[in-house]
Order: structure tokens, then C-alpha cells, then sequence
């Protein structure tokens, strides 16, 4: 859909610096969540609140067809509830245990870049060559300094990103599989399929890893915010954003989402902000913008004819 005036861009900017707030923030809820409660925890309040959340909304926009989208999308639901949910859910929460929710957030970045890694195998109308293939490098050269550059930080932190930066990438091999699936005119109910599907994959986890006494308010409001904002109000935004202006001018928030995060980390966590989050997050976020075309190198116009 084509930008049209002041006004298109008024809209878009009016939901792209909401959702990158929100999203920002979730690194936050996370990090805070995950003092008193395990990961799997965590993640199943998530997914379970956003699951109950999603279903009326969908009962109430759809009515009874609501049945048979919610037949239709079963089996893309049931791998997205695994693949984009259950699985990177939990590793970026087991992640954060380890690392400050900056990193996290900048780790998670990455996600464009794996996009365009896993396109070269399995979508090749768009295996990138020329300068996109050098962003596919100037990301992952990002990944590995966000992921080295502190040698002091130990081997867990070292493993904590490497965990982010796999939720990142189960992220993008979901991106790339519902591509020629995806139900633009069932997407609630496809989200909320997936997440009550996570919210069953994670369930057994969860039991074994349940607290033993109950959490503060600090890490049950955080849950409570990770699935109503983070969840449900994240990916309706998006996905009104998908809708009205595509997917590229979309993916920008995964421009400001980690420069929300880190904010939010330095100025609420009082987490430190260290040289190797700065050039990982140039070189990844640079990695994007050329591997995914968003950024191209200006050509010089051709010389008038005399």
C-alpha cells in the first residue's frame, strides 16, 4: 500500500513508535519477571493469558464464523504455538537470567538477518546476492561481537545471547514457513491458536518448575503486561501495520525496538552500557537494513547526453 501524504505518515508513525515502546518493554517485563519466577513460568502466564484474551476478541469480531477460523487455521497455529511461541518464548526468558534485557533486546534484532540466511536454501526468488548478502555477514559479524565482546561476562552470558540469538532465528524459519499460508483475513484467530498452543507445549515445564511460594507484585504484573501488551496489543498493532503499509515500512520497528530496550534497561534497570551492546547493535542493525533491501547504496545519477 502506497504512503499517501502527511496524513499516511502521521498514521504510521502514530503506530510504529507505540509498538516499538511496547515491544522495547517486553525485554524489560521479562528481566524483571524472571527474578522471582523460571523462565517456563514466565512464559506460560504469558501464553496462557494471551491465548484467554485473544478467543473472545475473536468470538466477538467474528460471532460463530469464528468456529471455522479457528478450524482453518489449526495446523499453521499448531507450528507457529511451537515454532514462533513455545520455543523462543522460553529461550529469550532463560536468556535474560543471564544477560542484561538490552543485550537481549539487540540479540533479538537478528532476526531479519536469519530472514535472509534461511531464503537462501528454501525461497529462492529471493536468495540475496550483492549487497544484501554482505548485510547477511555484517550481521552475523554484529551477533559475534555482541555475543564475545565481553570476555569478562563469562561463558554464561556468552550462552545467554547465543539463546536469544536461536530465538531469533526459530523466529525467522516460522517467518519464512507461513509466508505462503498466511490467512490475512484470520489473523487473530491464528494467533490465538498459536499461543494457546505454546501455552499447552509449555504447560509441562512449567508444573515441574512452579514456585514454591507466591511471586511479588513486580513479577506478576510484568507477566500480566508481557501478554496483554507485549502479546496481544503488540501483535494487533503489527499486524494493522502489515496490513496498511506493508511489510517493509513494518519492519522498521525492528529499528527502535532495541533502542527502547536499552533505554528502558539504563534508565530503569540501571543495567551498564557497554561498548560491544553499541557496535553489535550498528552492525546489526546496519546487517538488516542491507540484508533485508531496506538500505541500498545511492547510485550516481547518469551524465546528461550532450
Amino acid at each position: 500500500m502506497r504512503w499517501v501524504g502527511e496524513k499516511g505518515a502521521r498514521g504510521y508513525l502514530a503506530l510504529l513508535c507505540p509498538l516499538a515502546a511496547i515491544w522495547g518493554a517486553s525485554f524489560l517485563f521479562i528481566k524483571v519477571a524472571v527474578r522471582d519466577l523460571d523462565p517456563s513460568v514466565v512464559m506460560e502466564g504469558r501464553l496462557a493469558i494471551s491465548g484467554l484474551t485473544l478467543l473472545p476478541i475473536l468470538f466477538v469480531q467474528r460471532g460463530r464464523a469464528a468456529f471455522a477460523d479457528l478450524r482453518s487455521v489449526a495446523w499453521p497455529g499448531f507450528v507457529l504455538g511451537i515454532v514462533n511461541s513455545a520455543i523462543p518464548f522460553t529461550l529469550i526468558a532463560w536468556g535474560e537470567t543471564h544477560i542484561d534485557s538490552g543485550v537481549a533486546a539487540i540479540a533479538n534484532a537478528s532476526t531479519p538477518i536469519w530472514v535472509a540466511v534461511f531464503a537462501i536454501p528454501f525461497l529462492p526468488s529471493e536468495r540475496p546476492t550483492g549487497i544484501k548478502l554482505a548485510g547477511i555477514v555484517l550481521g552475523l559479524l554484529g551477533v559475534a561481537v555482541l555475543a564475545g565482546g565481553e570476555p569478562s561476562a563469562g561463558t554464561w552470558a556468552v550462552l545467554g545471547t547465543l539463546a536469544v540469538v536461536l530465538a531469533s532465528a526459530c523466529y525467522a524459519a516460522s517467518n519464512i514457513w507461513i509466508q505462503p499460508r498466511f490467512p490475512k483475513d484470520r489473523v487473530v484467530a491464528l494467533v490465538a491458536v498459536s499461543m494457546v498452543v505454546g501455552a499447552l507445549v509449555v504447560l509441562p515445564l512449567a508444573v515441574i518448575q512452579r514456585p514454591e511460594s507466591s511471586p511479588g507484585w513486580k513479577a506478576i504484573g510484568s507477566v500480566l503486561a508481557l501478554a496483554l501488551l507485549g502479546t496481544c496489543v503488540g501483535l494487533l498493532i503489527y499486524y494493522r501495520m502489515l496490513e496498511r503499509y506493508g511489510s517493509a515500512r513494518a519492519s522498521l520497528v525492528t529499528y527502535l525496538a532495541p533502542v527502547a530496550a536499552l533505554g528502558y534497561g539504563i534508565g530503569l534497570l540501571d543495567e551498564p552500557l557497554r561498548a560491544a551492546e553499541v557496535v553489535g547493535l550498528f552492525l546489526i542493525l546496519g546487517g538488516v537494513g542491507l540484508g533485508s533491501g531496506l538500505m541500498r547504496p545511492m547510485r550516481r545519477a547518469p551524465a546528461p547526453a550532450a
